[in-house]
């Protein structure tokens, strides 16, 4: 689906000036050290109100996430997605929430980058340098895990970009805002 063609299906509109604000506001920009454009930043918007509350939408082509706040209300974080031959794209639910969590380059990581990867074969545990960052919200299709993550990044300048192996990277104060709101099974969907 093309950029348009998903903005269409969200019925994205513009910046929600109009609208109240969200409680508690999402974090605020800028971070010192990040150079990230202003659009990337969170913000409140208005979206089509038949998009159900708690849930997530990703438009993958302009690097938006949104997350459904309250009929016709979204914030909408700026994300970094898979480069193009990785994009993941589907419906999915939050099958999993974890703080500071390990990481795994999977299989066809190391497959395709030896160099980058193979290092950590046996895998990472959780803290500041950690490839996830401080939060991982985990995505399962029919109770599976799809190797797919929504979380945080130790290269929050790499947001706006198509850069990662199909993941979703945050800011890791935008993912900790994110993480405090979405609820274990809701649903995500990644156009």
């Amino acid at each position: 689906m093309t950029g348009a063609a998903a903005a269409a299906v969200l019925g994205l509109a513009r910046p929600a000036a109009a609208v109240p604000a969200v409680e508690p506001p999402p974090p605020s920009a800028p971070i010192p050290g990040l150079t990230l454009a202003p659009e990337l930043y969170p913000t409140i918007v208005t979206v089509r109100r038949d998009l159900v509350p708690g849930s997530i939408h990703v438009l993958s082509s302009k690097h938006y996430l949104y997350y459904i706040v309250r009929k016709g209300v979204a914030i909408r974080y700026g994300v970094a997605v898979g480069k193009a031959e990785l994009v993941f794209r589907g419906a999915a639910d939050v099958g999993k929430k974890v703080e500071w969590p390990s990481w795994k380059p999977t299989p066809e990581m190391v497959a395709r980058n030896p160099g980058a990867y193979a290092k950590y074969a046996d895998g990472m545990p959780g803290g500041p340098k950690n490839p996830l960052g401080a939060r991982a919200i985990y995505l399962f299709q029919d109770g599976h895990d799809t190797a797919i993550r929504i979380h945080g990044t130790i290269e929050p300048n790499s947001i706006g970009k198509s850069v990662s192996n199909g993941c979703l990277r945050m800011v890791n104060d935008h993912v900790i805002d994110l993480y405090n709101r979405v609820e274990l099974g809701a649903p995500v969907m990644v156009y």
